[in-house]
């Protein structure tokens, strides 16, 4: 077994607070001694079941310490989404269906086993045990805290002194999430740094109730690809773990050189050795693009088939390294009414090859359009199209649009 020290390694590579390293490496000490695995807790908001690779910063976090032997219990909170997480938000959240949460987590579920070990990880849903608390129980839990102590967290601080209304039951949602720890006798609690609050409640719950309070680990928000913000659907920024293995691939390789080292720590579940390794490579003046092919090929691999890397690697090669022509390219049939390439530009936007005719035109203008490997401009937009023409539009699209011979 490995030892606690080195399973220490492991799990703080990469977080940016433990509460409390020390207990966290009792813990791990007892495990080694007896066997015993420790229960690590992540719970889930099901609001919003989409996830990309930097939601997945902390089930990655969950992966490494499934391979180091211990098991995981993933909480989708169903009785606290009827309250919705006030965590961040300036006024109070509409409450979820049960269907809808319902539908949520099993999108949930299909994301997060592309990550998690299946075998070594619980799913539970909270209404378990909150649903079947009496009202005598909840006030004994609601003792276990004041008002003044919920004040303290920022979003209901900031409503309090704006004055915007804060529901009773909106207090009791902090107290839920760190009352599932304790059914759970949680031994580790993992989450980003907006749920610090919550979090550390737990550990304060379990105190109240004479138990081994939880050590709290917080990981770190991932920057997206513009280097800057953090990794967002909405902003444009950010990688899918659904995509295919080629779209993640480029995406990866679009990552800013200073961020190598960031993603290589959040995004893979690379050994620490391994990752010092690396940075004295670059240290020592390795060429960054060399670095990032590793970090795209090892982040690819974790969420797909060994064949679709290789062929991910070979058609980023020669789409963007060699600039050829790519053979497994997206092909769009356009009807006999197609004469010209303006006439399949409603197609494009319609199949999102490009979001409006504006920007087409807009591209070609910049030189950022390829038809059959050659840069065209405006007035060739007007020239008749071949039975197969294959366009290249800007750095990363690409369409073959097959049309049937003109008749002369």
């Amino acid at each position: 077994m490995i030892s606690a020290k080195e399973q220490l390694r492991i799990i703080t590579k990469g977080t940016l607070r433990v509460v409390d390293e020390e207990e966290l490496l009792r813990k791990l000490e007892r495990s080694v001694a007896t066997g015993q695995p420790l229960r690590i807790k992540l719970g889930l908001d099901p609001s919003a079941p989409d996830i990309h690779i930097g939601h997945a910063v902390v089930l990655r976090k969950l992966r490494q310490m499934q391979m180091l032997g211990h098991e995981v219990t993933i909480i989708i909170g169903d009785f606290t989404g009827r309250i919705g997480d006030p965590t961040g938000k300036a006024k109070g959240r509409v409450a979820l269906s049960d269907e809808t949460v319902r539908e949520n987590a099993e999108t949930y579920c299909e994301q997060i086993f592309k990550v998690l070990d299946r075998d070594h990880t619980t799913v539970r849903f909270n209404s378990e045990w909150l649903a079947k608390l009496t009202f005598e129980e909840v006030l004994r839990l609601a003792s276990s805290t004041t008002v003044a102590r919920l004040l303290e967290r920022d979003d209901f601080e900031r409503r309090f002194e704006a004055q915007v209304p804060i529901g009773l039951h909106e207090f009791f949602y902090p107290l839920m999430q760190a009352y599932d720890s304790v059914e759970l006798h949680s031994d580790i609690e993992l989450g980003g740094t907006d749920q610090t609050f919550n979090i550390l409640m737990g550990r304060n719950l379990m105190r109240a109730m004479n138990m081994e309070p939880q050590v709290a680990l917080f990981v770190p928000i991932l920057e997206g690809l513009d280097g800057v913000e953090k990794m967002s659907k909405s902003l444009g920024n950010y990688i899918g773990v659904n995509e295919p293995a080629e779209v993640m691939y480029k995406k990866v390789m679009e990552v800013p050189d200073a961020l190598i080292l960031r993603y290589f720590e959040l995004a893979t579940d690379e050994h620490p050795d391994a990752i010092n390794a690396i940075r004295c490579r670059l240290e020592e003046g390795a060429n960054p693009r060399d670095i990032k092919r590793e970090l795209a090929r090892t982040i690819t691999n974790l969420y797909h088939a060994p064949d679709e890397v290789d062929a991910a690697v070979n058609f980023y090669d020669a789409a963007f390294s060699r600039k050829e022509i790519p053979e497994n390219i997206p092909v769009l049939p356009v009807g006999s009414d197609v004469v010209t390439l303006v006439d399949a530009v409603p197609l494009l936007v319609a199949n999102g090859f490009v979001k409006s005719k504006g920007e087409f035109i807009r591209l070609v203008r910049q030189g950022g359009v390829q038809r059959d490997g050659e840069r065209i401009e405006e007035l060739s937009l007007t020239e008749p199209l071949a039975a197969e023409t294959v366009l290249r539009i800007g750095k990363k699209i690409f369409a073959r649009l097959t049309h049937p011979p003109m008749v002369e």
